[in-house]
């Protein structure tokens, strides 16, 4: 269950990459921070925990950039944390 709503989170944040679904680039950062949040209690992994909440932060901050550099950076940090997510929920790491 756990990992069909992962992949449930994941597809849709990457559908909502494409301009023509979303606002722009801006949604995609905000969509990804979202399913972590939503993502944050099925992570077993006591070891992952920090990560993810570290590159959450680190999102947060390149999004308070207000550039698209920082957009970009926000966005690549929060799929690299999903798909962590996600690998985990697999066995894989």
């Amino acid at each position: 269950m756990k990992r069909s709503v992962l992949a449930g989170l994941f597809i849709t944040a990457t559908v909502l990459a494409s301009p023509a679904f979303a606002g722009g680039q801006e949604d995609l950062c905000q969509v990804n921070l979202q399913t972590l949040r939503n993502s944050q209690a099925a992570i077993q992994n006591p070891e992952l925990k920090p990560q993810i909440e570290a590159a959450m932060q680190q999102a947060k901050t390149a999004q308070a950039k207000n550039t698209e550099a920082g957009t970009k950076e926000c966005i690549s940090l929060t799929t690299k944390a999903i798909q962590q997510i996600e690998n985990s929920t697999k066995g894989g790491q």
